[in-house]
């Protein structure tokens, strides 16, 4: 049965996912790492995503540190299934997004495959948004038509919730093509601001914002921002969503408790969501909620209060581990690129037509 491998990491960047699966008429999760990411590398990569001195040579640099940790972590994978190199067709590499402007029209990822290709002796898919921005797509988001496979159901209008640094949903209508699109952030604000005040990477279960107030005018001034009026396809990032863009609207408004706009940020996430949700889709049957905002206790309850009549849970209750689905999915989209199977899907992006997505580096 062929294996592939699924590389990914965030924009939350708190570590490197590794999935390994089986992919047949269906796809079956086998084996998983979680590698931390070191923190020089991470704030290097953060860095990164902003305007800075010797930008291609430090990119350069750090996306050779990437991969020597991907490849550490593969290795470690079959070393502990005792599995070789050569009984893994491909590894599906997503790489690390430093830049995502589709408007300007590219979409930067650091993972350089052919370095991959070379410390793991296995075929590397990689460099999967280009192809969609070059058809004049957002290049993002690119897992509903994963989500689709591994969650649509006949008879069930459902949406899968990807809640990573940012969200976005994939729409699951019977009989329609899927639909999908970025909501604006999911955890990034949240985990800078959390960062800024307590030296922490994120909100455990949401209890520190649970400990705040929602502060009316400043969610209003937050869900001001014109990406939220828009309607999909659309993407977004760190361009667009992090603290400077933040603290500009905190500067106009009256001083707030760090508490108080921690409880606004997880506001700001959920009712951006459940916004675009009930607006593109008239009812949902079920929520199905994936990526690190899963475990966040606090926000989910959210999520379900502001979407009466609708099941909310994790992808956990349908036998799928929400920590591993976008993973999964780079593994999958490695297979389609194989096999030549068009993986956008221009109902969600707004390419053109259909493409076969990434770039083959062989082993």
């Amino acid at each position: 049965m062929p294996h592939y491998l699924g590389v990914m990491s965030g924009t939350s960047l708190d570590g490197m996912d590794i999935a390994l699966i089986e992919q047949t008429d269906s796809t079956r999760l086998l084996a998983t790492h979680f590698l931390p990411m070191p923190e020089a590398l991470r704030a290097e990569l953060l860095a990164l995503c902003a305007p800075g001195p010797d930008e291609l040579a430090r990119a350069a640099i750090a996306e050779q540190r990437w991969v020597e940790l991907a490849a550490q972590g593969i290795a470690t994978l079959l070393h502990q299934h005792d599995l070789s190199p050569e009984s893994i067709r491909a590894i599906g590499s997503h790489g690390q997004t430093v830049r995502h402007e589709p408007a300007r029209g590219f979409s930067i990822q650091l993972g350089n495959p052919a370095l991959l290709a070379e410390l793991t002796g296995i075929c590397v898919v990689g460099d999967f948004r280009r192809r969609d921005v070059a058809a004049g797509g957002q290049g993002a988001p690119l897992v509903p038509a994963f989500h689709e496979a591994l969650f649509g159901a006949p008879g069930h209008r459902r949406a899968v919730l990807n809640l990573g640094g940012f969200s976005n949903l994939s729409l699951l209508e019977p009989g329609q093509p899927v639909r999908g699109f970025d909501c604006g952030p999911g955890n990034v604000l949240m985990d800078a601001w959390i960062q800024r005040h307590r030296g922490v990477g994120y909100d455990r279960d949401g209890a520190w914002a649970a400990s705040g107030k929602v502060q009316t005018e400043l969610l209003q001034a937050l869900l001001s921002d014109p990406f939220f009026q828009a309607r999909g396809p659309k993407s977004t990032g760190r361009e667009l969503f992090n603290l400077t863009w933040l603290d500009e609207r905190l500067s106009r408004l009256p001083h707030y408790a760090a508490e108080d706009v921690q409880a606004t940020l997880l506001e700001l996430t959920a009712a951006s969501i459940i916004g675009a949700l009930t607006t593109a889709q008239q009812h949902t049957d079920a929520l199905l909620v994936c990526g690190g905002g899963a475990h966040n206790r606090t926000l989910m309850a959210r999520l379900a209060e502001l979407l009466p009549g609708s099941l909310v849970s994790s992808t956990e209750a349908h036998g799928v581990p929400a920590d591993w689905v976008e993973a999964m999915a780079f593994a999958w989209l490695a297979h389609c690129c194989l096999e030549g199977i068009p993986a956008n899907r221009p109902s969600v992006t707004g390419a053109r037509g259909l493409r076969v997505l990434g770039a083959i580096y062989p082993a």
